[in-house]
């Protein structure tokens, strides 16, 4: 069976292990190969929060996040190089690009959106919970065309009172311009948090996604080399 990667991104303020327990949702027999990883973001002073410091992937000038809120694409981009290590290395252990899965909530989800948008190669997917677009248009022209390939699934509370559900719908026009196909859930009642059906529905896609055991193409590869060989 192929080896599985999801890397889990927590929210503004969160930690890796406070997460730990999502895992435990993902059930099918199909995932049993996956592997987990929910990183702790580094503590930074936080603009939105008076410079206060907390784990924080990046800078957020302004909470509630809206349509036109300020975004600090400096830090954002800085973050996302830690992203791609991670990935890197799943990768060079032997993992298939495209059963690399990205998902993160609110800031971690904004950094999964960059994370994936900006990675040289096609990931299977990245799940953005109650995330935002943290960029302009502007870098668009950044992303590479193997990127663009990657999935997005987008959830958002129409109730979020702290990343507005208009702000995640704002997204939608953002990746059409941007050429990646994205799939928008809205949860009716959904506040700014995750809710079992939206992990449910996350492991449905995610199993849609999955891309057969490479050994088994390489190991029928092997064999049709030996009898033209012979």
């Amino acid at each position: 069976m192929a080896r599985i990667f999801i890397l889990w991104l927590h929210g503004l303020g969160d930690s890796g292990p406070a997460n730990e327990p999502i895992q435990t949702q993902f059930k099918s027999p199909e995932l049993k190969n996956t592997m987990w990883l929910f990183p702790s973001a580094p503590f930074n002073p936080v603009t939105c929060n008076n410079g206060a410091v907390m784990r924080s992937w990046f800078d957020v000038p302004e909470l509630p996040f809206k349509v036109g809120s300020l975004i600090d694409e400096s830090s954002v981009v800085e973050a996302v190089k830690s992203v791609h290590a991670i990935i890197d290395q799943e990768i060079a252990e032997g993992t298939n690009p495209e059963n690399v899965f990205i998902c993160g909530l609110s800031q971690g989800g904004a950094l999964t959106l960059a994370s994936v948008l900006l990675y040289p190669k096609t990931l299977g997917g990245g799940a953005v919970l109650s995330g935002w677009v943290p960029f302009s248009s502007s870098i668009i022209s950044q992303f590479p065309q193997e990127a663009k390939k990657t999935p997005i699934l987008w959830s958002h509370g129409t109730e979020d009172t702290m990343v507005l559900y208009e702000a995640g719908r704002a997204a939608i026009p953002f990746l059409k311009e941007a050429g990646v196909t994205c799939e928008f859930k809205s949860y009716p009642g959904l506040g700014h948090s995750i809710s079992n059906k939206e992990l449910k529905y996350i492991e449905s896609w995610i199993k849609r996604r999955l891309k057969s055991s490479s050994p088994t193409c390489l190991q029928l590869n092997c064999l049709k080399e030996m009898f033209q060989s012979s």
